[in-house]
């Protein structure tokens, strides 16, 4: 798995992720239950992550849709 994207955003996160899903990329959204350790503060980021064979794809789709700004060095 690559991580594509770190963010305490939960909009950002979920635009992402639809936009990713929509395109027929499997991704995952890491530590998204944090919350309930932290007491819904947003302490802890969340991670996006897809399959290390779909992360070109995934980041190119990503960085045309306008959020090449938020995505983590590969």
């Amino acid at each position: 798995m690559k991580e594509l994207m770190r963010t305490n955003d939960i909009v950002l996160l979920g635009a992402a992720e639809a936009l990713l899903k929509a395109a027929d990329i499997p991704c995952f959204v890491a530590d998204a239950h944090m919350s309930i350790l932290e007491g819904s503060i947003g302490a802890f980021q969340r991670r996006l992550l897809v399959a290390d064979d779909e992360e070109v794809r995934a980041r190119r789709l990503l960085g045309d849709a306008g959020f090449a700004a938020e995505l983590r060095d590969a």
